[in-house]
């Protein structure tokens, strides 16, 4: 994060006033930029000189720090709604949603909870062990056959078909991602939730490759949590400045 020190004091020492591109500058953007997050609500308002030109002022400073600290942990469409509310007055629906993405990112540690559980309790078939048909598998996870049928319509399992009797046939492979599918939806994940990992897992060729995906699942997780600690610091700042009676 951007230490905003200076430009508040490069602020008062051209009394009171800043220019597009002393905001712009620090933070490597351009002055098109500056004049693009004020249109889109992301800046208040900016004053006009006597000649027309945009003059900001500390309070700006502090408004551009937050958004550009509060992005890499909710994104830019949220971040750019948190800017609005707060710039309109709505700080109790600012703050909204700031939590409504904290209590994502928490469901997003739960799901990879979830899928890290899964994979660990998966009893994959050996291909020696030979294929399923549909009432065999069906019987082994304790579910209809129909619930087979869905999982397929939707893409989770790929039988194939025998070329005699038109029966279904599950390879290793599928019943290993019928498996998958299955503790995922004992924990209460749906199948639109469940689809992207059975398409990682194939992709893969296997569970174990992707240890390297879950930790960088982790990681990602963890930068977003520190991005938001740090956004959160930069937002009470620009509160704070709000709230001043001299700003």
């Amino acid at each position: 994060m951007r230490d905003i020190g200076r430009t508040v004091r490069r602020n008062f020492q051209n009394g009171g006033q800043l220019r597009p591109v002393d905001l712009a500058r620090p933070h490597g953007l351009s002055t098109q930029a500056i004049r693009n997050y004020e249109a889109a609500g992301i800046l208040p308002d900016a004053e006009r000189s006597p000649h027309g030109y945009r003059t900001y002022t500390p309070l700006h400073a502090y408004a551009l720090q937050a958004f550009l600290a509060l992005v890499p942990g909710h994104g830019h469409q949220t971040t750019a709604s948190i800017m609005q509310a707060v710039n309109r007055d709505a700080t109790e629906d600012a703050l909204r949603l700031v939590d409504e993405s904290h209590a994502q990112l928490l469901d997003d540690r739960h799901t990879l909870q979830a899928v890290e559980a899964a994979l660990h309790d998966l009893d994959p078939v050996p291909q020696e062990r030979g294929d399923m048909f549909v009432g065999t598998l069906a019987r082994r996870l304790g579910i209809h056959p129909a619930t087979l049928r869905k999982w397929e319509r939707a893409g989770l399992v790929r039988p194939r078909r025998d070329p005699h009797t038109g029966y279904r046939v599950y390879s290793a492979a599928d019943v290993r991602d019928a498996l998958l599918v299955h503790q995922l939806r004992r924990g209460g994940y749906l199948l639109e939730r469940i689809a992207p990992l059975i398409v990682q897992v194939r992709s893969a060729g296997g569970v174990a490759p992707l240890e390297s995906m879950l930790r960088d699942w982790h990681a990602r997780l963890s930068a977003r949590s520190r991005a938001m600690l740090t956004g959160a610091a930069a937002l009470d700042a620009y509160l704070d400045c709000r709230s001043a009676p001299d700003r």
